[in-house]
């Protein structure tokens, strides 16, 4: 599956929740993650803005905890991050990870991270709050199928393309003077 995203990067979480609830968006996560990344030891996903990960996620909707493995790959980088995605649910997540580590994988970073979903426009809107000691800042995260979609949610909360990055975490991180990981991916 392609997926195209963009970020808005230091976003008032509340203002945010506010538009939400007033444009009638439907909250579809709130969850806490803990996203556990593996590449090689020579991290070659990570350097090619790729990662393996398995992600447990406690969903406070559904009150459940979801084991999914996902691997990643950047496809191209402009107004949206283009990425191959492949996920799936996995009923055991010691057996997933057993799995990565038998294709010579290894864990590089824990990160956790509390997310806050809503549906509008038939696109994805993400409150993303990490631990502040992998990522300080919150952001959100807009999932979204052409460039006129993401202009016209933008418009709804207050945005501009030019309040946007395709950049990723690790990026933002550095550029920041806070890369605290050796992952390019995320």
């Amino acid at each position: 599956m392609k997926e195209l995203e963009t970020r808005v990067v230091d976003i008032d979480v509340d203002d945010i929740r506010r538009k939400m609830q007033e444009l009638g968006a439907e909250k579809v996560k709130e969850e806490y993650q803990i996203n556990n990344i593996y590449d090689f030891e020579d991290n070659r996903l990570l350097n090619s803005k790729g990662y393996a990960r398995i992600r447990i996620t406690d969903d406070r909707l559904n009150n459940k905890e979801v084991v999914y493995m996902t691997t990643k790959k950047m496809l191209s980088q402009g107004t949206f991050k283009v990425m191959e995605e492949n996920e799936t649910v996995v009923e055991d997540k010691e057996a997933a990870e057993k799995i990565f580590l038998s294709l010579g994988l290894s864990l590089k970073q824990s990160i956790k991270k509390y997310r806050e979903s809503y549906k509008l426009k038939d696109s994805l809107i993400e409150i993303d709050i990490n631990d502040k000691s992998f990522c300080p800042f919150p952001y959100l995260e807009i999932e979204t199928v052409s460039e006129e979609r993401l202009e016209e949610i933008l418009d709804l909360l207050g945005y501009t393309l030019k309040d946007t990055t395709s950049k990723t975490i690790y990026e933002l991180l550095e550029e920041r003077g806070l890369a605290n990981g050796d992952g390019k991916g995320l």
